[in-house]
């Protein structure tokens, strides 16, 4: 039978409606918000972890001389550049001596003064030896003939007066050489110390090395103790290397370590943590640690270039492991979402060690073999429903 024509278009209208109620949900269920979030997953493994700090340092000299002179005065004479490699006791800088020179020259003629005044003082004291030994024999010959008094007593006491007066004679000589012995001490003291004055104006590196600084140039006023050159000894170079305290449990002196210099990007030189320091950085919360070449670089690399530095820590024992980026964090708890029976369901885990290569063990909350996600294309919820994929550009549809 022939239907009327308000029926066949309300049929038709009808029909077309079905199939574009159906394709709407279709299109909702598998592309729109009720879609399946697409997922990659990773079982829990039990595996061995070699955690690692990563810290940040830079390029620094373990031995550095800051050269100066040990009193004011003006520099004369600068011999170095920044750059230039010097050897042991070669003379970098020199400074004014003003007026030492001259007076090393007046202490040299003082001196000389001294020693003749020692010679004659010699002098005086063998002539009065000489005449206290002649009194003192005359005044014993004297005694003899009072004896048999051939002479009087008076001649007697005036040679025993003669005696007495030629031994304060020789005491006053020799006290007159021994002040000359003495004055020539002190000015060859003096001189000494004037010469030592006068060899620390000249500026000599104390090691082999190389020129870091020029801190003044020739006429510059300079105080003790301020330095006219720096320099180092490039064969000791180290890192200066900070550490997050909050992953810096473990850090200790000879552990083995990889650093990457900025300039050599990629290329890991290996090392050695030399000394990890007392003292922390309170700002930056980081510990501090120097990290030392096994081998130095060629050509070395310049002082306070940036490094990243890798510390290798004692590998751990066999435990639950997972990639941290499964890691997630909801409601405040950490945790991944577990998939149990084809659903999700967050399950809060306790953490431990992780190793640079993305890995960290958990020690409370998963058992080997559980599955987990690891990448969602979305945020995932407890009602979410997932589809498992192994192609990653799934991920950034």
């Amino acid at each position: 039978m022939k239907l009327p024509s308000l029926q066949r278009r309300t049929l038709m209208l009808i029909g077309v409606g079905a199939v574009t109620a159906a394709l709407f949900g279709y299109v909702v269920l598998r592309s729109g918000p009720l879609a399946p979030v697409a997922v990659t997953t990773a079982a829990v493994e039990a595996r061995s972890i070699s955690p690692a700090l990563f810290g940040i340092g830079t390029v620094e000299a373990r031995f550095s001389y800051k050269i100066g002179p040990t009193f004011a005065g003006r520099v004369a004479k600068i011999h170095v550049d920044v750059g230039d490699r010097v050897q042991a006791g070669q003379v970098l800088a020199e400074m004014d001596p003003v007026d030492l020179d001259a007076r090393i020259a007046a202490l040299d003629a003082a001196i000389g003064r001294a020693e003749a005044s020692i010679e004659t003082a010699e002098a005086q004291v063998d002539d009065a030896l000489a005449r206290s030994d002649f009194a003192l024999a005359q005044a014993k010959r004297y005694e003899e003939l009072w004896k048999t008094r051939a002479v009087s007593q008076v001649a007697v006491e005036t040679r025993r007066q003669d005696s007495q007066v030629a031994d304060a004679a020789l005491s006053a000589a020799r006290s007159n050489l021994l002040a000359s012995q003495r004055d020539l001490q002190r000015n060859r003291a003096d001189r000494d110390g004037l010469v030592k004055q006068r060899e620390n104006l000249v500026l000599c590196a104390p090691v082999d090395g190389v020129i870091a600084a020029r801190r003044a140039e020739p006429g510059t006023t300079m105080v003790a103790g301020q330095a006219v050159i720096e320099m180092i000894d490039p064969k000791n170079l180290w890192i200066n290397a900070r550490f997050d305290q909050i992953a810096a449990t473990g850090l200790r002196q000879d552990l083995p370590a990889s650093i990457a210099l900025r300039s050599r990007a990629g290329k890991g030189v290996p090392g050695r943590v030399a000394r990890v320091e007392v003292l922390a950085d309170a700002v930056t919360e980081e510990n501090l640690a120097k990290v030392e070449f096994e081998t130095l670089p060629e050509p070395l690399p310049p002082i306070g270039e940036l490094a990243e530095v890798s510390v290798a820590l004692p590998e751990l024992a066999v435990s639950p492991a997972i990639p941290n980026a499964a890691i997630q964090n909801v409601g405040g708890k950490l945790g991944v979402w577990k998939i149990e029976d084809g659903k999700i369901r967050f399950t809060a885990v306790q953490l431990g060690a992780a190793d640079l290569e993305g890995i960290v063990q958990v020690t409370k909350g998963l058992k080997v073999g559980d599955r987990i996600v690891v990448y969602s294309a979305s945020r995932l919820a407890s009602t979410s429903r997932i589809r498992v994929t192994d192609n990653p550009a799934e991920l950034l549809k």
